[in-house]
């Protein structure tokens, strides 16, 4: 099969500069995400999505910290997560169409997206479940006496269930070298996190691990960037994990079948101007890029998740056979 380019392919009409190579990361996750609701819409995804619009930032900025031999681990809203680990578009879009060419061979979906020979070790459907996963990675690194490091992304919602906390704990006493990112998009499924939640900053909870916590703009990818390789390069030195809460907002409901009713007037609306896409673009012209350029990044972006679009398609799902193998007793 010809995979086509991942999000984090080059693409020859970038101009120098860090940046705009994250933006086409990020253009190309909100393609990717708006070209999976079309599937849904036509009936060609049967299983839920949790789709990631508005949130590109964070899992571009934190995972461009990152570097060949380190790991990631993210939620079932992890199609951005995995991608910007660079894997390909059209075995991503594969795997949630169920096809035999997808990342999973088609049969784990939306939310199972793996891709281990780029360090995307799973997403997972459990709330929180790969956390304890993340330390796992984290100690395996020290155990093989690498100097990798485990990264994992996880929602505000989850630092309200007990394998957040028992994670954090061990990660603090045995010094791993994993980076906890809180995505608090303010959210957890239906319910505000204030509703939830007694703490206002979910990032002093570190403190209770002996982990510095670190609130950071989650819609400023340069600002995620940086923050994560701090951590990074922290855990790297043996110095320990760090938690980092990335304020950030989804654009759409929890899932599918979510019109996130429940959200107050103007809260959109609000969070929609600080576009992470939008900003990084301004950004990129007030440093002297073109228009043009930043529209060929858009337009590039388009064209790679058409591409892979169009190519997993074409795939059969999974033989009856596949159906006896991976699996383990």
């Amino acid at each position: 099969m010809n995979f086509p380019d991942s999000a984090r392919e080059p693409f020859s009409g970038l101009p120098p500069g860090d940046e705009s190579a994250l933006l086409l990361t990020m253009c190309v996750i909100r393609e990717f995400e708006v070209e999976v609701q079309k599937l849904f819409a036509q009936g060609l995804v049967r299983a839920t999505t949790h789709l990631y619009q508005g949130q590109e930032a964070v899992a571009t900025g934190a995972c461009a910290a990152l570097k060949s031999g380190d790991s990631m681990t993210c939620t079932y809203r992890g199609h951005g997560a995995v991608l910007a680990m660079g894997v390909s578009l059209s075995r991503a879009l594969g795997e949630i169409l169920g096809r035999g060419g997808g990342l999973c061979g088609g049969k784990g979906g939306s939310m199972h997206l793996t891709d281990v020979t780029r360090g995307a070790m799973g997403s997972n459907a459990i709330v929180g479940a790969h956390l304890p996963i993340a330390n796992g990675l984290a100690f395996a690194a020290r155990y093989r006496r690498t100097d990798a490091v485990s990264l994992c992304f996880f929602g505000d919602g989850a630092t309200n269930i007990g394998a957040f906390h028992e994670s954090m704990n061990l990660a603090g006493i045995w010094r791993l070298p994993v980076i906890f990112i809180c995505e608090n998009n303010l959210y957890g499924e239906y319910s505000p996190v204030h509703a939830t939640t007694p703490v206002p900053r979910l990032s002093d909870r570190a403190a209770s691990y002996g982990m510095p916590g670190v609130q950071v703009d989650g819609n400023d990818v340069l600002a995620v960037r940086d923050a994560t390789a701090h951590a990074v390069q922290r855990a790297r030195s043996g110095a320990g994990p760090t938690m980092l809460e990335a304020l950030t907002y989804r654009f759409v409901g929890h899932s599918r079948a979510d019109p996130a009713a429940y959200r107050p007037q103007g809260e959109l609306e609000r969070w929609l101007a600080r576009d992470p896409i939008a900003r990084s673009a301004e950004r990129l012209r007030l440093a002297g890029m073109a228009d043009s350029a930043i529209t060929a990044i858009r337009n590039e972006a388009t064209r790679r998740v058409s591409a892979a679009s169009q190519e997993a398609r074409k795939w059969p799902p999974p033989v009856p056979e596949a159906l006896h193998t991976q699996v383990y007793a």
